[in-house]
């Protein structure tokens, strides 16, 4: 529960040390490079705009090579989870960039057999498409780019329309005789289509395609010099040709897959190479020195300032942090592993600012909590912590992240199967409709009975829980709101705008316990000792009393301090809407309940192992899933609403330190 303590240092060496430098820094991944704009004239910045772009391209064009060969790789080696980075020696990293240029070569020659694929791809679908357009014309045993001989004119074209060769015939002649010098074919029919091949003698050729267009005739729009059969074939030979290059460019394809590591290693290479040049492009410069400015953890700065000064003789001092830096101060957090995992749940709203409090362990035990009573599944909760701890033994190099996004739904997967046993419900009722179905145990015996009590038969009860819950979780933010007053020494604050609030929110509780409404929900009478009924009394009073007074303190005028008193006052309805938001605890658990026990009844219906086994696993997976997602989304709802609306608003910037940038492969430091 601490946010880490940074240091603004400044570092100015000769530029000749720069490149070395900067590897060093970025191997050690412990500043983050900030420069703020300097007005010295001897310093200059140079652009590195177009460098860090073309690596940065190489980078992703190793990418795209690796998913390609992926695609041919054989060897078995697949991973079906590919959650970690491979773990290499720092030699087969210098090796890798010893070499680079002849592994750049490969990589090129890799994605000019992709292209080559594409364009016979192409080539193989364009000559498909042109034997689909001759094949109606295959009938036809001249050139489609027959015209004319030298008596006749040649006509080949289609009608809109079905014709016979007779109908086709009189449409050619009309007005003629029918002894005119013509022949005509109908080559194929295709539904309201008609391909026609006419020849008629030059003393008509013009008669006979007037009457044609008359009706439609539309000549053939492409032309080959080849018979239509000819053509077909040469295409279908074509095509063999391509289809024998994609098989060979394939072939080959498959003799790169076994330098896929080291296309991986090359593309964090040029990747972690585009970032050392975009920091390099900030960074002011003369003509013999460079300077470097940004933030280290407090705890590091000597280690950083000791390794710097003995490597490279670099200056390097210490910086104050003016007023104008203070919100550009980056944060990074520090919790314990069971804490740490919910830090991304944080982030997702906004990292603390430096000087306030980290919420980060109190929500954790909350979030974990919440979760569990959502999910309230001892099945499922297992199943979670299970495959989660599964995962977290098997990949020891997981993306920080994702690592402790595991680890939260590990714990979760606990509490899950905490409150799942103590509601009673083991992928719902499966044990008692198992026993009940298959191993004739009376239907009015239960076998798993809940350690405390079942949700689906006392629903107000738990709904009662579910808001005392809650309340205890909006005190919980309260009282950070309150460490931050005591923190900062406000003490008039902290009784003022805490304390107050504690009185008037627990009064107007224990005046609702014994009242008529609450025995209603509760379903029983609480009575209280008249000490305790006039203690309740006096704590709202004096709460209510002090809030009008003290709320609009800031404020001399003592009208408008009332006023705004009074207004504050109002927001009790805020506190009533919030304890109620709580009562999603008992609509999702009752949800996963309600779902899992019918899942168990439809596959327990006709009695037969296999369909209940079948529909069982199908029906939870698909309940879990469903039921997981709305765990995790109203969990973080009350933390984000309710916990954090108390007294958090965020807005610190994460900590980004100038590091390697490896999507693949880590390297073994010595």
């Amino acid at each position: 529960m601490a946010i880490v303590e940074m240091q603004k240092i400044g570092i100015y060496a000769l530029k000749k040390d720069r490149k070395k430098i900067l590897e060093f820094l970025q191997r050690t991944a412990a500043v983050e490079v900030d420069i703020s704009d300097l007005a010295d004239e001897r310093f200059e910045k140079i652009d590195t705009v177009s460098d860090k772009a073309k690596y940065q391209r190489i980078a992703d064009d190793f990418d795209h090579a690796i998913e390609l060969l992926k695609k041919y790789d054989t060897s078995g080696q697949k991973s079906l989870l590919n959650l970690e980075k491979k773990l290499i020696e720092k030699s087969e990293w210098d090796e890798v960039i010893g070499k680079r240029s002849k592994i750049y070569s490969d990589m090129n020659r890799v994605l000019m057999l992709e292209k080559n694929i594409s364009d016979s791809e192409a080539v193989i679908a364009r000559k498909t498409n042109k034997i689909a357009s001759i094949r109606p014309w295959q009938a036809l045993d001249i050139p489609l780019n027959s015209e004319k001989t030298r008596s006749t004119k040649i006509f080949i074209g289609s009608f809109p329309m079905m014709l016979t060769k007779e109908q086709l015939q009189n449409i050619a002649l009309k007005d003629m005789e029918n002894d005119s010098p013509i022949t005509s074919e109908t080559l194929n029919v295709d539904g309201q289509t008609t391909n026609v091949c006419v020849m008629a003698h030059n003393s008509i050729a013009d008669k006979v395609e007037e009457n044609m267009r008359t009706e439609g005739y539309m000549k053939l729009s492409f032309l080959t010099h080849r018979v239509p059969g000819e053509a077909i074939e040469k295409r279908k030979k074509d095509i063999k040709e391509e289809e024998k290059k994609i098989a060979d460019y394939k072939k080959e394809l498959s003799s790169y897959t076994d330098r896929i590591e080291t296309f991986q290693v090359a593309s964090d290479y040029y990747r972690t190479r585009a970032e050392k040049y975009r920091v390099l492009g900030t960074l002011p410069q003369s003509k013999n020195a460079f300077f470097i400015e940004g933030w280290v953890e407090k705890q590091n700065t000597e280690a950083v300032i000791k390794a710097l000064s003995e490597k490279f003789d670099a200056v390097t001092e210490i910086e104050e942090i003016t007023e104008e830096e203070i919100p550009n101060e980056p944060v990074k957090l520090r919790n314990n592993s069971f804490s740490a995992s919910t830090e991304g749940v944080l982030e997702s709203y906004g990292l603390p600012q430096h000087g306030r409090v980290d919420p980060t362990t109190v929500m954790s035990m909350f979030y974990v909590f919440f979760f569990g009573m959502m999910l309230s599944d001892a099945g499922y909760g297992l199943v979670m912590s299970i495959v989660c701890a599964i995962v977290l033994l098997k990949y020891k190099r997981i993306e920080t992240g994702l690592k402790k996004m595991i680890q939260l739904f590990f714990w979760c997967g606990l509490s899950t199967t905490f409150w799942g046993f103590m509601y009673g419900g083991f992928f719902g009722d499966a044990i008692d409709v198992i026993a009940h179905t298959f191993f004739n145990v009376p239907a009015t015996e239960q076998v798993l009975k809940p350690i405390w009590f079942a949700p689906l038969e006392n629903p107000m009860r738990l709904l009662i829980y579910c808001m005392l819950f809650g309340l205890i979780h909006l005190y919980a933010g309260l009282g950070m709101k309150g460490y931050e007053y005591l923190k900062n020494h406000d003490v008039i604050g902290f009784f003022s705008d805490i304390i107050s609030w504690y009185l008037f929110i627990t009064g107007l509780v224990l005046m609702l316990l014994p009242s008529s409404i609450f025995a209603s929900i509760a379903g029983r009478q609480i009575v209280f000792a008249p000490a305790l009924v006039t203690a309740s009394k006096v704590m709202t009073i004096a709460g209510l009393v002090i809030i009008l007074l003290m709320s609009g303190r800031v404020n001399k005028n003592w009208g408008l301090r009332v006023a705004l008193g009074a207004y504050d006052i109002y927001g009790v309805t805020g506190w009533l809407s919030d304890v109620l938001s709580y009562s999603r605890l008992l609509a999702l658990g009752l949800a996963t309940g309600v779902i899992a026990n019918v899942i168990n009844m439809m596959a327990s219906m006709n009695g037969n192992a296999i369909i209940f086994t079948i529909v069982f696993i199908l029906g939870h997976i698909l309940n879990l899933l469903i039921n997981l997602l709305g765990a995790y989304v109203h969990t973080n709802r009350l933390q984000y609403v309710e916990f954090f609306g108390k007294f958090y608003d965020g807005g610190g910037r994460p900590f980004k330190p100038f590091k390697t940038i490896n999507r693949y492969v880590e390297i073994k430091e010595d």
